[in-house]
């Protein structure tokens, strides 16, 4: 492993920051770079992407407010 490859729990600990582009770009790129090679990490990062535009293309309306709360409630946990 190089000087700054990470592991997926490091990986995953950053992957939302990484989604939402809050990372600095050195950030960023050690993501990228393990994006690159781990399939696994890849294939939650796209999961996490594809279930995020998901959210935003519902409107409130279509959300039940049971859904929302724990949604809520696991968010915070971040």
């Amino acid at each position: 492993m190089a000087v700054n490859d990470i592991d997926c729990a490091q990986a995953l600990k950053r992957l939302i920051e990484f989604i939402d582009q809050e990372l600095v770009d050195a950030d960023r790129e050690v993501i990228e770079r393990h994006l690159q090679t781990c399939r696994s990490c890849l294939s939650r990062a796209e999961f996490e992407r594809a279930l995020k535009a998901r959210l935003r293309s519902l409107s409130h309306g279509d959300v039940p407010s049971k859904m929302l709360d724990r949604i809520t409630s696991l968010m915070q946990g971040f």
